[in-house]
């Protein structure tokens, strides 16, 4: 593959993300929405958690993956339909086993933030030379990996605590996507 063919593949991706600007912008409200619920009501349980956490993976996947399908160049939107699989993936298991444990969805948790930051950080590093603040969704993919160590190295910081983390990453997460998705929107125009 010649070198001008390489230089137009992150062109061509961040046009197709800037088409569909606001279903990064609707991934991230709906991340702060989550966030704020569940700091507004901490003593929901875990089972609640559980189903909500479910709901919201599942939201997140199925907008991920209308993102990486819609308009041109879908061999370039590997890494957002791997979010989307893998938002999916999580979502369904947890809705399957309402009853898991707080160990268990912690790990579900933590594994499927760390993949969803790697492949972030990857698609930053792709359109670096495309567009300018890429690192809003660089940022997004290292808070998302940092999450996910720290729930493994720490898991017996308590339900509430869980609770608390989970909703201040969805909500700084949300901001991160809600800023890429208005500098998406600059470049659809």
């Amino acid at each position: 593959m010649s070198s001008d063919a390489m230089n137009l593949r992150p062109r061509i991706l961040l046009h197709a993300l800037a088409k569909n600007w606001w279903l990064i912008l609707l991934r991230g409200l709906a991340a702060i929405a989550f966030g704020v619920i569940a700091f507004m009501m901490p003593g929901i349980g875990i089972a609640s958690l559980v189903i909500l956490y479910g709901a919201y993976a599942m939201v997140d996947g199925i907008v991920a993956l209308v993102a990486a399908f819609s308009g041109e160049a879908k061999d370039q939107r590997w890494w957002l339909a791997a979010i989307g699989l893998l938002g999916l993936a999580v979502g369904v298991m947890t809705l399957m086993w309402p009853g898991v444990t707080a160990l268990a969805l912690l790990y579900f948790i933590a594994f499927w933030a760390i993949a969803i930051g790697v492949m972030q950080i990857v698609g930053a590093i792709r359109m670096r030379k495309e567009i300018d603040n890429e690192w809003w969704l660089g940022l997004g993919g290292l808070l998302s990996v940092l999450l996910g160590v720290v729930m493994i190295l720490m898991p017996g910081a308590g339900a509430l605590g869980l609770i608390w983390a989970i909703a201040s990453f969805a909500i700084v997460y949300g901001v991160t996507l809600v800023m890429l998705s208005l500098r998406l929107r600059k470049h659809n125009h």
